[in-house]
């Protein structure tokens, strides 16, 4: 016969027993952690739920092998977006996948390099030159433009080298075609698919025409190298023609990078060295620390040319 007051104690017997007779006959641990400790069991089911999913889309990303559906799919987000057909058609029609360009993005290291070794290569004697020479070149307008946005026509000067070779090398690929790649590789997809959209939508403002957007492989576009939202967002028109057009006007690519920094908080007349607050604005432009260090000192040896 069983006291009352024991039947708390008898209970926990049998837990322990029933438990005891799980282990023997090899249960998972993770039901018996289900048992024990009821939140846990609910939070490991919520991370195989996730990680059933992460599995899934990842079937789906690789098994979407035809580029020419997916652009049908693409048109029509476009044009739901409220895009124009002939914006459309002058973009995408034609188009192809490119192997070359998911290649390049699977295989960058540029800035693994130190500092030193970085730097050494980009801020040649011959750029260097070059730089000194655009500074005059460009002096009066370099000097309407840091009125305007703060910005030094030495920093701007800088990236300007680095990026194109002053205007030079813009690079020799189909904006919209690197960008549709982009999209439809498994990687960063959902990136490049807003990118893509950007694009189209600066050919529907009137900037460029789609078959002018031929920029780096990654899908930067100008003289100073914007991906297309930041394109959309930053560049301006400082020539007065009416175009934001930033691969054939220098001024507008120069004046829209400036515009870009003071946007992110860039402080007129103040140091952009290392440890500085415009040192953290130049670290917007490029996430790489070396990047930034690069601008900052290619920008300090024009400020100390003659």
């Amino acid at each position: 016969m069983a006291f009352p007051g024991n039947n708390r104690q008898t209970k926990v017997v049998e837990y322990r027993a029933e438990v005891l007779a799980l282990n023997r006959r090899r249960v998972p641990a993770g039901v018996l952690m289900l048992i024990r400790y009821p939140l846990a069991g609910v939070m490991l089911c919520v991370v195989c739920i996730v990680f059933s999913v992460s599995i899934t889309i990842a079937a789906e990303c690789q098994q979407r092998d035809n580029f020419g559906d997916w652009l049908e799919h693409f048109r029509q987000e476009a044009t739901s977006q409220g895009i124009s057909q002939q914006t459309i058609v002058s973009a995408l029609n034609g188009i192809t996948y490119d192997p070359a360009i998911i290649t390049r993005d699977h295989s960058q290291n540029v800035f693994q390099q130190s500092f030193e070794q970085f730097s050494g290569r980009m801020v040649s004697p011959d750029r260097l030159r070059k730089g000194a020479n655009m500074l005059k070149r460009y002096g009066s307008i370099l000097e309407r433009i840091e009125d305007r946005y703060g910005v030094p026509g030495e920093v701007l000067v800088a990236i300007w080298g680095l990026e194109t070779d002053y205007g030079v090398n813009q690079g020799k690929y189909s904006t919209p075609r690197s960008l549709a790649t982009l999209a439809y590789d498994c990687r960063r997809s959902e990136k490049f698919r807003a990118e893509l959209l950007d694009a189209l939508r600066i050919t529907e403002r009137g900037d460029l025409t789609s078959s002018q957007m031929i920029g780096a492989w990654a899908g930067e576009i100008g003289q100073t190298q914007f991906l297309p939202s930041t394109y959309l967002k930053f560049a301006v028109d400082f020539e007065g023609y009416g175009r934001r057009d930033l691969i054939h006007s220098a001024l507008n690519a120069l004046a829209s990078t400036a515009n870009y920094l003071k946007s992110y908080g860039w402080t007129a007349g103040k140091p952009w060295t290392e440890g500085a607050a415009n040192f953290a604005v130049l670290e917007k432009w490029n996430e790489s620390e070396v990047y930034a260090k690069t601008v900052a000192y290619f920008a300090t040896r024009l400020a100390k040319e003659p």
